[in-house]
């Protein structure tokens, strides 16, 4: 059994190698998952597990505590462990904070390898949390030359981001979001917002919507409009079903199931794919243990490759 470690682990692991694995994952097997979410007052308890033949299985709880931002704490933590789903062998503990990391962003760009334009290199990045850094560091890994802008509701927060990433990329912090939007190719949308932010008035044609911030039913980050506006894709079928994002416009009848055009198990048929230029595009990741699992084998493969 291994513990494996944020300092250790993370630099042997690529974008890029992390999002083309995952690709790979769900072209020859079909998770089995299961995911659970309790809510405790403005507090949520996530209980992840999925297995996946040959690649092992994981149990993965996470705590989100806003409030823990007025503490100096972290607002996610948690725990990921990783056994052999043929034996039941315990394999690895892995540090929580790097599973979650390289899982979010590599699922996001997965999806924008598969829906982006190749020469997409305007990239809006709304939120400027964790996420919102980790997003910079994996759309910059495959958009070799894109220029990032970021909007925060708190622009010293932007600042703090652009401040950080200035040395390694094009970024710059923008207030007028509306225009920020329309101008954008690529808008990835990283809040714990439950109203929309993203209005689809504002999208202009050929734009890849990346959604990562909403995990429960309450919450959103875009309108009916750029839904009805977009080809939706998302992460899983079953994983995003109970999250806002596709819930709440299902439930009131503004999108139906066949508004889903495909998901990353349906890689393997080309049906997650762009089909021309001028579409606009939505993706809904909504994680899942199953992809948990992915980049925690990934990790652990890296990390015996590499000893």
């Amino acid at each position: 059994m291994q513990i494996i470690g944020f300092d250790d682990a993370e630099p042997l692991l690529d974008w890029v190698d992390l999002a083309e694995f995952m690709a790979e994952c769900h072209r020859n097997h079909r998770p089995i998952l299961s995911d659970q979410l309790i809510e405790m007052g403005e507090n949520s308890l996530l209980n992840r597990i999925g297995s996946i033949c040959g690649y092992g299985s994981i149990v993965k709880t996470a705590f989100v505590i806003p409030s823990n931002k007025e503490r100096g704490l972290p607002t996610t933590t948690g725990a990921a462990i990783l056994f052999d789903d043929r034996t039941g062998e315990l394999k690895a503990v892995l540090d929580f904070k790097l599973v979650t990391k390289w899982k979010t962003a590599a699922d996001s760009l997965l999806a924008a390898k598969l829906l982006a334009r190749r020469n997409s290199s305007k990239i809006l990045i709304i939120g400027a949390g964790a996420v919102a850094r980790s997003a910079i560091e994996a759309y910059s890994s495959f958009f070799l030359q894109a220029e990032f802008h970021i909007w925060n509701r708190t622009v010293s927060h932007a600042d703090a981001v652009v401040a950080e990433y200035s040395d390694r990329t094009t970024i710059e912090t923008v207030s007028d979001l509306a225009t920020a939007v329309w101008n954008s190719d690529i808008i990835v949308c990283a809040t714990m917002s439950v109203e929309p932010i993203i209005l689809g008035q504002w999208l202009s044609e050929g734009t890849h919507v990346d959604l990562i911030g909403a995990f429960r039913p309450d919450m959103r980050e875009a309108d009916d409009a750029t839904l009805q506006r977009a080809r939706i894709f998302v992460d899983s079928r079953e994983t995003t079903s109970n999250i806002g994002e596709i819930m709440l416009p299902m439930k009131a009848g503004i999108i139906g199931k066949v508004d889903i055009i495909a998901d990353f198990n349906d890689i393997a048929d080309g049906r997650f794919r762009r089909k021309s230029a001028n579409e606009i595009t939505v993706f809904k990741n909504g994680g899942g243990a199953h992809l948990d699992l992915m980049t925690a084998a990934y990790i652990l493969r890296q990390q015996n490759e590499h000893h």
